[in-house]
């Protein structure tokens, strides 16, 4: 069997304290970080997504429902947030111009050596980019048992978090801290 996948979504500045910043996304980042380093310990591969635009983001359809430039690549708002990062270490990025990455999938794959043996995910934002990946990798890996860690992660607001996860646990993907 492969090896487990863990799926760190987003966990970038701007997300966490720049522009779209949240203090439920500041309280977790710690708890995510030593998530991260427990789960590498146990032997599992890491994977990170990266939520990245371009300078033109305001002409983008995104940019025009959400008209808050962030995650604009070689920015500081783009970057790993530290302590995150040191987690990661080595571990790959997927680069992704919109909510969920259609190359997420078979980057899992080839890191893992075939279809993970689970899949965990933790990051940002619940309700739109995690939520996004975990039924994209689930339609991917229908019998890879998945699940979301909770604790490590944050939504829009925290009724939009409560609803993702909700949402989440009606497409049979476990709801763990």
């Amino acid at each position: 069997m492969a090896a487990p996948c863990l799926i760190v979504v987003d966990m970038q500045n701007d997300f966490i304290s720049g522009a779209l910043g949240t203090k439920e996304a500041q309280a977790i980042v710690e708890h995510a970080a030593e998530a991260i380093r427990a789960r590498r310990a146990e032997g599992w591969k890491v994977i990170a997504t990266l939520d990245t635009h371009t300078r033109d983001y305001p002409a983008t359809q995104e940019g025009a429902r959400l008209p808050v430039a962030h995650c604009i690549k070689g920015t500081w708002g783009w970057a790993v947030e530290d302590r995150v990062a040191r987690a990661l270490s080595d571990a790959p990025r997927v680069e992704k111009p919109s909510f969920g990455s259609v190359d997420l999938p078979a980057r899992v794959r080839a890191l893992c050596g075939g279809a993970p043996e689970r899949i965990a995910l933790m990051g940002l934002c619940t309700d739109i980019c995690v939520v996004s990946n975990a039924l994209m990798l689930k339609a991917h890996f229908p019998e890879t048992p998945m699940e979301v860690l909770a604790g490590c992660c944050a939504g829009v607001t925290p009724a939009a978090h409560e609803a993702a996860l909700s949402t989440m646990k009606s497409c049979q993907i476990d709801v763990t801290e």
